[in-house]
């Protein structure tokens, strides 16, 4: 589905021109934005934090998952990491994506044994 450069609007496969705007469509530069590639995705949470954190005020949650999370994100980034999202407790890192490295699943390995020292604090 081609996608118009000005204002973003996708179109049916074969148009020459945007449905939206009317402007010409660029077929080869929407092809050439398809990337794939190997990534290595690094999951991890707290065990028992949902059973603590049910017996603790919610500021008294905010301020350990917030420091949890920059404990995080300095050492998944320190190892070449992208955090994709936090969820509750957890987290979802990505080695290979923006930039990939040879060495991706290395970088992911590294960042979940340094995630462990925090968490045992």
């Amino acid at each position: 589905m081609p996608r118009c450069s000005s204002c973003s609007q996708d179109n049916p496969a074969g148009a020459r021109y945007c449905n939206l705007c009317g402007a010409p469509l660029d077929h080869e530069a929407d092809e050439s934005r398809d990337e794939r590639k190997i990534v290595t995705v690094l999951f991890a949470d707290l065990v028992g934090f949902t059973a603590r954190a049910e017996h603790l005020d919610p500021e008294d949650v905010r301020e350990i998952l917030d420091t949890y999370y920059a404990r995080l994100r300095s050492e998944i980034e320190r190892c070449g990491g992208v955090v994709e999202k936090f969820i509750g407790d957890a987290v979802v890192a990505v080695f290979g994506a923006p930039t990939a490295h040879g060495d991706d699943p290395e970088r992911a390995v590294r960042a979940a044994l340094a995630v462990r020292r925090p968490a045992r604090r």
